[in-house]
């Protein structure tokens, strides 16, 4: 039965070309434009930064795709997609309520196994949009590349494929805790509306949390702030995985309190808007 509502919903997103469109098309899209716009004005000024690299002994090297990836993954959960695969899924998970179609498909499959599917489908979504963002941005490396009239070049170490599997799984991961708060507002306010702007809210207020946080004396490895700010979290997980040798590295203690932080912000809204979602009435849904 479960497979059932998984397949019900990643069916019904699919057909649904606008909410497709803008939580896994546009970012890459958007970012593929800008930054070629970008990389034209920059070359109409080239003399005048050939000028600033030489005196700060700076030299144009080949591009190495290879880098470039890691680099890509590692902003693959930028605020952008974070945003933009939010309307995906405030679509997946509001759109019941708004539509009044609950009543219509509660009576064929358990309570649990409809909001799991509608989790299953997001996360084939935040794939997607991650996936999508960064073919646009590797499509977009060489071309950047040959405006500036630099080499191309392409290697891939082992220890730079591992980092590129682990930004790559902690960005989806990191997506898929952000949209958690967006299922347990749709399921506690049965709004469209509330899915969209409370996760926006809460996101906003913890990016301006640590720099408050720290000026109150609360230090970064804290509990706190780590439980309190899962982007911060992230950030520090982030690092682990980009640290390599030579790099400081992020203590054992803070790579605890972070793990912690980013699951268990993906694991209590979910077990939140499971258990409101069972008691709640849904005749007239």
């Amino acid at each position: 039965m479960l497979a059932d509502a998984i397949r019900a919903e990643g069916y019904r997103f699919a057909r649904n070309r606008t909410a497709v469109f803008w939580s896994v098309l546009f970012v890459p899209i958007a970012a593929l434009i800008l930054g070629l716009v970008v990389s034209f004005a920059a070359k109409g000024n080239q003399a005048e930064l050939a000028e600033v690299s030489a005196e700060l002994g700076m030299v144009s090297e080949p591009l190495n795709l290879g880098a470039a990836l890691v680099s890509n993954a590692a902003s693959l959960a930028g605020g952008p997609v974070l945003l933009f695969v939010l309307i995906g899924a405030a679509t997946l998970f509001a759109g019941d309520y708004r539509w009044e179609t609950w009543r219509l498909i509660r009576a064929r499959n358990r309570r649990s196994n409809l909001i799991l599917g509608k989790l299953a489908a997001l996360i084939v979504l935040a794939f997607a949009a991650m996936a999508a963002l960064l073919i646009f941005s590797m499509i977009g490396e060489p071309i950047r590349a040959a405006i500036f009239e630099r080499d191309v070049t392409f290697s891939l170490s082992g220890e730079q494929i591992g980092a590129f599997l682990g930004l790559f799984g902690l960005g989806w991961l990191r997506v898929v805790q952000f949209a958690m708060i967006a299922l347990l507002a749709a399921v506690a306010t049965r709004s469209l509306l509330a899915a969209l702007f409370i996760p926006m809210a809460l996101g906003a207020a913890q990016a301006l949390g640590a720099p408050m946080l720290m000026g109150m004396g609360v230090m970064p490895d804290s509990w706190t702030l780590q439980l309190l700010l899962p982007g911060q979290a992230f950030d520090r997980l982030g690092e682990m995985i980009l640290g390599g040798e030579g790099a400081p590295g992020v203590p054992v203690a803070l790579q605890v309190k972070a793990w912690i932080s980013l699951i268990g912000w993906t694991v209590l809204p979910l077990l939140a808007a499971l258990a409101i979602f069972e008691r709640q009435d849904l005749s007239k849904e």
